[in-house]
């Protein structure tokens, strides 16, 4: 990719370009004249904006492939872990995320989202390099399976701390740079580029684990200093994208909120269009959010962390073959991605979350009719992968795309943070309960746990039927666009 100077543009606090203009002519209704606040990018700085945002991306999933995932599940079942572990290596990224909030306060003291996330985001990922010595000190002489795992799950909750604290400042930072309009299409390609990477490199590195001459443990090392470099490369990527101070975007956010309130003053009649209230948890349409949010995390984390335990553990097949099933997966979410961003352009992302949401939920009973053998092996267990990508493709989309909708430009990554808290102590109880359930011989193991998961995922789409959405469709006009020669025959 060809350099591009990154330039921060700059604005008078006291008299800013383009200032909001309120016009009042006698016997006629109210004008307002909004301008767009900073910052404002130029063609060229959007367009290298977004294609660095998306090799990034490329690069973070490779990354987050290896030091997550199902390379490091085998890692851990290579070590004996438990569930109990399990469920603290899903449970962990997750629970810190409590200190979103703090993060975000961090991050608006700054100067430069991009310095922020360098450091922030470039210490979590050489942390793991700690565990891959570890690795090969390991393979030189014997060290105890649960010193291992002590040190996995430490570097992982250390990793995921710093992560946390940096989440909703990128988030912030990429609702600045992508235009609203081309949000469900960037994302979907972004997300797509992601998938493919993964579904390209993620059968290699599963089949380099298992074959590699040292045994998987010593692979899973060489694997990891790969992924540590390719997570390095993805920071590197950062740097073409164009910057945002987030104390001028402040300054041009309390000017816009000022001018709203000179309107809301002058025109009554437009009060409940425009909401000054600087507590997101008094946004009656955000709680509902939340409250959907929170319960649908904590039903998927009753079951989901326990399904590579129950392929490498209880159906004892391969890394490569899971690696391969993961890939599937991947390509399904890859060819779906697309689709899922068009559609939620033209109706909405709630009838998408409903709709897919059912879906989603009976997946864990689709579970209980995989076994070790042919048929599962070559296809039930590659056509659920597919069916899980698919779906998974729109959840992701949608949940990420209705945040940056209902999050008002100011305090946007406080409402991130608050979203992104709620799921993760919402998850971690999940994960938590489901790792205890997992080991309670009167609860039946993991057979009962995909039935209880079902259960609770239909109980926690309810919300979404008062979730309010801007340019949302209802479920009937969505069917209407889905199978519109079905409708045209009964009109």
């Amino acid at each position: 990719m060809e350099s591009v100077p990154v330039e921060i543009v700059q604005v008078e606090c006291t008299n800013p370009p383009d200032t909001q203009e309120i016009s009042q002519d006698s016997g006629s209704e109210t004008t307002v004249n909004l301008a767009r606040p900073y910052p404002r990018f130029s063609k060229n700085e959007l367009r290298t904006s977004l294609q660095a945002s998306t090799i990034d991306g490329i690069f973070a999933a490779i990354f987050s492939n290896i030091a997550g995932g199902v390379l490091l599940s085998n890692f851990l079942v290579q070590l004996d872990a438990g569930a109990i572990a399990f469920g603290m290596l899903s449970s962990i990224p997750m629970l810190v995320n409590l200190l979103q909030p703090w993060g975000a306060r961090l991050s608006e003291r700054t100067n430069s989202r991009q310095q922020y996330c360098l450091w922030i985001y470039g210490s979590s990922r050489l942390l793991w390099l700690i565990l891959a010595v570890g690795i090969a000190i390991a393979s030189w002489q014997e060290i105890n399976s649960n010193l291992l795992i002590a040190w996995t799950l430490t570097i992982l909750f250390i990793s995921h701390v710093l992560g946390a604290l940096g989440s909703a400042s990128w988030m912030s930072w990429l609702a600045t740079i992508v235009p609203r309009r081309l949000r469900g299409r960037y994302f979907g390609l972004r997300n797509s580029a992601a998938s493919l990477t993964v579904l390209i490199t993620m059968p290699l590195l599963g089949l380099l684990v298992s074959k590699w001459r040292g045994g998987s443990f010593q692979g899973y090392g060489v694997v990891l200093a790969v992924g540590v470099v390719a997570g390095l490369l993805s920071l590197g990527c950062q740097f073409f994208m164009t910057d945002v101070n987030p104390q001028l975007q402040q300054m041009s956010d309390r000017s816009t909120q000022n001018t709203q309130s000179q309107f809301k003053n002058t025109n009554s009649r437009q009060n409940e269009l425009i909401n000054v209230d600087s507590n997101p948890l008094r946004d009656k349409n955000f709680s509902i959010f939340l409250l959907y949010f929170g319960m649908w995390m904590f039903a998927v984390n009753v079951s989901a962390p326990f399904l590579n335990l129950y392929l490498l553990d209880t159906l004892n097949l391969d890394v490569s073959w899971v690696t391969f099933y993961s890939a599937l997966m991947s390509g399904a979410h890859l060819l779906m991605m697309l689709l899922w961003g068009r559609l939620a352009d033209r109706i909405g992302n709630r009838p998408l979350l409903f709709l897919l949401g059912i879906l989603a939920s009976l997946l864990p009973l689709l579970w209980l009719g995989t076994d070790i053998n042919p048929i599962s092996i070559w296809l039930w267990l590659p056509l659920l992968h597919l069916f899980r990508g698919g779906t998974w493709a729109a959840l992701d989309l949608c949940s990420q795309n209705i945040q940056l909708e209902i999050a008002p430009k100011f305090q946007q990554s406080t409402y991130f943070a608050i979203a992104a808290a709620i799921a993760g102590v919402s998850g971690a109880l999940g994960t938590t309960l489901g790792g205890f359930l997992a080991q309670w011989s009167d609860w039946g193991g993991l057979s009962e746990l995909f039935i209880f998961s079902t259960f609770l995922r239909l109980v926690a789409l309810i919300p979404l039927i008062f979730l309010r959405e801007r340019q949302g469709q209802s479920l009937k006009q969505m069917m209407r666009v889905l199978l519109p020669s079905k409708f045209q025959a009964t009109s």
